[in-house]
This record gives structure tokens, sequence and C-alpha cells, in this order.
């Protein structure tokens, strides 16, 4: 029998939300690759464009290394800059299983950090909700 397997959905994200029309804004994402829900994001500096949080400073994305926002919808920027709606501001309580993480976080200290990075903001990460 074929199992189906169902993408992640924005239920599967975000556990609790106080007011969506504060916590959340439509950003730019910069192009070159596709972003999953649940994406941990940085602003570049120079342009304002969100990318996924890399662990240390890139050239030319000054910024991003910080994370601030959670992408809430998958977009497809491969081709060229993409508009998507983020968690900017919390309260909002988030899945720690439900989020993605830039190519370069890969240990679980990175990984904690990144968290860390998204509390002053109000986006709580728990491991259940």
């Amino acid at each position: 029998m074929t199992a189906l397997m169902q993408n992640p959905t924005l239920g599967d994200l975000v556990k609790y939300e106080l007011e969506p029309r504060y916590n959340r804004e439509f950003v730019t994402l910069k192009s070159g690759t596709s972003y999953a829900i649940g994406a941990v994001l940085g602003k570049i500096t120079a342009s304002g464009k969100y990318r996924a949080s890399p662990v240390a400073e890139v050239v030319g994305d000054e910024g991003a290394e910080n994370a601030c926002a959670v992408l809430l919808e998958i977009v497809d920027a491969t081709a060229a800059d993409a508009v998507g709606l983020v968690a900017v501001r919390g309260p909002i309580i988030l899945s720690k299983d439900r989020l993605t993480y830039d190519a370069s976080v890969d240990l679980a200290a990175e990984k904690t950090a990144k968290i860390a990075q998204l509390a002053p903001h109000g986006l709580v990460v728990r491991d259940t909700a």
C-alpha cells in the first residue's frame, strides 16, 4: 500500500498566537532558494530582504546571521525574490520540531542559539505546546 505524506501546515508550526494581524508581516525573501514553512530567517541589513539565517556572517548578507523571523508558508524564490508571510513579533509559540534552518546551522548548539535569537522578538519555541 502506498503511504501518503502531507506537507507540514501552519497548524503544525504555530501552537499559540495572540493576534495574527499584529504578529505577522509580508516580507521580501532573497532569491536563490525555495523556503520551507518554519524557516528561521534573518534580515539583511543593506537590502532589508530576508534569508535563511546562517550560523555566521556571510559577505553581502550581513545582518542575516541574527535570526529575527520565522516563515509561515512555503515560498519558492529560486528564480527571483519573492514575498512571504512571516512571524516577526510575538507573543507567539512555535513548535521546535517544525523549524527549519540554513544548511550552515547543523549542530544542536547552533540551533539552540538561533532559538535564543528569536526569543527577544517574542517568538517562543517549545518542544510541545
